[in-house]
């Protein structure tokens, strides 16, 4: 079988999480998303080492494993370990930034929010979950434990989505505590005064475009920019234009700024 044939078996993607050594002063913090792991964001986290930025991408509590563990884990086990892994990095780096993906990108505009930042990235940030059905899923969860998910993760290049390393199956629990997670972020958002990059796939099926736009309209950054991925769904990071974000990651996170003073709350 060749590697393009559909019944061949993915070749194996690191998954686990990483920290890749930067050269100055500076750390940005990457964040995968719901049921996903760090391979998601670690193409971001390899441009940024590149540019001698330390890229910091650590699995989420509950993720690496199976759907069952991930259903047992509230939100605020995911704000801890963020907020954990940002002040280490905020004791060993004179800057330090925050990207993330999905549920990634909602704990790093919580993140930012409640300990300040150098600079935000985030990229398919869902604010609300549009579907009418999500209001059932504080009752449904009881019943239904997991939805599966029907074509797999939302890219839109074939190849990726094959080798995409991802939980098969949604928590619906989970989803309940997205859900928490995504009222907190919205409250929050007024305090978010960093300057931010608001990255959305024009083809995401997941977060809805309008999100994007709501970010970028409700944060108080006086530096904001939107960039929409004409290619790309969900998962932009892994998707077609993941190099094109990469970049404009990069050149976000290092245009040259004022330190900000960072105030604990």
């Amino acid at each position: 079988m060749s590697a393009a044939d559909p019944a061949s078996p993915p070749a194996p993607v690191e998954a686990g999480p990483f920290d890749l050594a930067g050269t100055g002063g500076e750390a940005a913090l990457c964040l995968h998303g719901l049921t996903g792991t760090p391979y998601e964001v670690r193409p971001l986290g390899e441009a940024l080492a590149s540019r001698g930025i330390r890229a910091l991408g650590p699995l989420l509590p509950g993720h690496g494993g199976t759907a069952e563990r991930l259903r047992e884990v509230p939100h605020t086990a995911w704000m801890e370990a963020v907020r954990d892994a940002w002040r280490g990095l905020r004791r060993e780096h004179e800057r330090v930034h925050v990207v993330g993906l999905s549920l990634g990108g909602l704990l790093g505009l919580w993140l930012a929010a409640e300990e300040g930042a150098d600079a935000v990235a985030v990229v398919g940030t869902p604010l609300r979950l549009r579907s009418p059905a999500v209001r059932l899923v504080p009752a449904a969860k009881r019943l239904v434990r997991f939805v599966p998910k029907r074509t797999g993760s939302d890219i839109r290049d074939p190849e990726a989505r094959r080798r995409h390393p991802s939980l098969p199956v949604m928590p619906l629990a989970s989803v309940h505590e997205l859900l928490r997670l995504q009222a907190r972020v919205r409250a929050g958002l007024p305090r978010v005064t960093a300057p931010i990059l608001v990255a959305h796939g024009r083809l995401d099926a997941t977060a809805h475009p309008a999100d994007a736009q709501a970010i970028a309209a409700r944060v108080a950054s006086p530096e904001r920019q939107v960039l929409w991925l004409e290619q790309s769904g969900h998962v932009v990071p892994v998707d077609y234009d993941g190099p094109r974000l990469a970049g404009a990651v990069v050149e976000f996170l290092t245009r040259p700024r004022r330190p900000l003073r960072y105030v604990r709350r």
